[in-house]
């Protein structure tokens, strides 16, 4: 069978992956102890080490001391979301990975291994939560705060509102110049950042953090995002093109529960985080349904259309906690995450990935189809087709009357997920279904034919000259001589909203066959487009 057009290959069984690369073999590493790895990014098999075959020699010890309790007496069940950097300074892989107990009784720890298919080490804890006046000599709040603080008013710490988190999702970042950071949280207190001590890979003590409400706490550190029990966990950071960018997850991961991955973006690490709009990341009081709200960017969505998932079975619902990896080979960017499905069950999921690519205003649109072993490509890599429309002395690829004609068009709606019921038309509420529009030569963007109306109070209707007019686009970095920097960027207009994005060729997902595409984001929206 012709590979191009071979089925798509389910992705692994891996929820909330992080993915990082050793000598060009790709690892995911999951909640629960489950791995896997590959050499294309597609093809998935799982694979064993120490810590998956047995947690209780390398965890036994932390459990007990801490996340222990008899509601949750099972250590297999609560070892959740890892994620895995390369510290320079240690030489090793450094895993910080969530011993979790009930009542946000949790605590990230810290192993390292030399290399990523190898067993790993113990080295320690290295940020608690949970903790009370009576429990918090168990943890290393009294080094951090002081003895006297450390026994004082901790009721910020047992707020939901307030500083209540659940030490998980941890994200660790190394930065350009050599600093360690990691964020941590989940719903209710947000999602906090404090930095690491490169030589141990844990906390770095010496650094200190004033009390500001929303802002900073001595012990958790700088608050980045969330707070006020609103949903929002699964952090992680990208840089890119002198930004930072901060990816994590609303709603809840059930198959129900509009997970969804939401974008900021920043000029440092530490914030402020703000969307396109310049929502900030931070909460600022209680938002009921925050999945459902406007502030940051929804990168992917529940969507049914011809070149991807056709039939229930296969729609994604439930998408979140992602990470990113930027390969080695080329510094493309691959979007990582687990997905649910609108036609299985809830304990049916997959790990996908999808590239990222980076818009002319510097944001990171999600690829419309997810990743088959082939990148997104240029405009210029389709055949050549004949066109009428064409000037005959323009012969670069990406002149519009290449690129011009019918799409389908889908809006990532940030105010509707699957949530198993149907609508009026019997479609599944918050599955988004495609409308066909039309790329002009001339840079008009249309739909549909020519209609009547009447726009007059007793007047007669009128036929329009054609089509009805939707908005415009235009290729982006061409000179008024038609000398062109880049063959891929383009800006929509449409229905008043205006999109950067990138035009892509890229397999389709049912079938293989390599499709025109455009991702764009405009407005706190993303859109994608594909080809008819």
């Amino acid at each position: 069978m012709n590979q191009q057009h071979a089925p798509a290959v389910p992705g692994p069984a891996i929820h909330d992956p992080a993915i990082i690369e050793e000598n060009g073999t790709y690892y995911l590493f999951g909640t629960h102890r489950k791995w896997a790895r590959s050499s294309d990014l597609v093809h998935w098999k799982p694979f064993e080490n120490n810590l998956s075959r047995d947690p209780e020699r390398l965890l036994g010890s932390i459990w007990q001391a801490w996340p222990e309790q008899p509601e949750n007496p099972d250590l297999r069940g609560n070892t959740w979301a890892p994620d895995v950097v390369w510290n320079d300074v240690m030489r090793k892989w450094c895993m910080y990975l969530s011993v979790n107990g009930h009542e946000f009784r949790s605590v990230i720890v810290l192993l390292t291994a030399e290399h990523l298919d190898g067993d790993w080490t113990y080295v320690g804890p290295v940020v608690y939560s949970g903790f009370g006046p009576d429990n918090v000599d168990a943890t290393d709040v009294p080094r951090v705060l002081g003895e006297t603080e450390a026994h004082g008013d901790l009721a910020r710490y047992r707020s939901l509102k307030d500083t209540r988190i659940n030490a998980i999702d941890a994200a660790p970042i190394r930065c350009d110049h050599g600093e360690m950071w990691m964020s941590v949280g989940s719903w209710f207190g947000g999602i906090w950042m404090f930095r690491l001590d490169p030589a141990t890979g844990l906390r770095d003590y010496a650094t200190r953090y004033p009390l500001v409400p929303d802002a900073s706490d001595p012990y958790y550190g700088v608050k980045v995002a969330g707070g006020y029990w609103n949903s929002g966990e699964g952090s992680y950071f990208v840089h890119r093109n002198g930004w930072w960018y901060l990816f994590m997850s609303y709603g809840w991961l059930g198959r129900t529960g509009g997970y969804q991955i939401r974008l900021f973006r920043s000029r440092n690490l530490v914030g402020p985080y703000v969307d396109q709009n310049g929502n900030p990341a931070i909460s600022n009081g209680e938002i009921p349904d925050n999945q459902t709200k406007d502030t940051g960017v929804r990168l992917t969505s529940s969507v049914r259309w011809s070149g991807g998932p056709v039939s229930d079975r296969d729609v994604e619902v439930s998408q979140g906690h992602n990470s990113v990896l930027t390969r080695n080979s080329d510094g493309r960017l691959f979007l990582t995450y687990h997905t649910r499905f609108v036609g299985r069950g809830e304990d049916d999921f997959e790990a996908r990935v999808r590239e990222l690519l980076p818009t002319a205003d510097g944001w990171l649109a999600a690829a419309p189809y997810k990743y088959r072993g082939s990148v997104a490509l240029p405009p210029s890599a389709l055949p050549d087709r004949a066109t009428d429309a064409r000037p005959s002395y323009e012969s670069d690829r990406a002149h519009p009357a290449h690129l011009a004609g019918d799409y389908e068009l889908v809006r990532h709606d940030p105010h509707t997920y699957f949530d198993g019921t149907r609508d009026a038309d019997g479609s599944w509420h918050g599955v988004n279904l495609p409308e066909t529009i039309t790329l002009q030569p001339d840079g008009r963007v249309t739909s549909g034919g020519r209609i009547e109306f009447s726009d007059t109070p007793g007047a007669a209707p009128r036929p329009t000259d054609g089509p009805i007019s939707r908005g415009s686009w235009r290729m982006l970095g061409a000179a008024p001589a038609g000398v062109r920097c880049c063959d891929s960027d383009v800006a929509l207009t449409i229905d008043g909203m205006t999109y950067t994005g990138v035009f892509a060729v890229l397999p389709r997902e049912t079938d293989g066959r390599s499709t025109l595409t455009f991702t764009a984001i405009g407005g706190n929206r993303a859109i994608w487009g594909s080809r008819v």
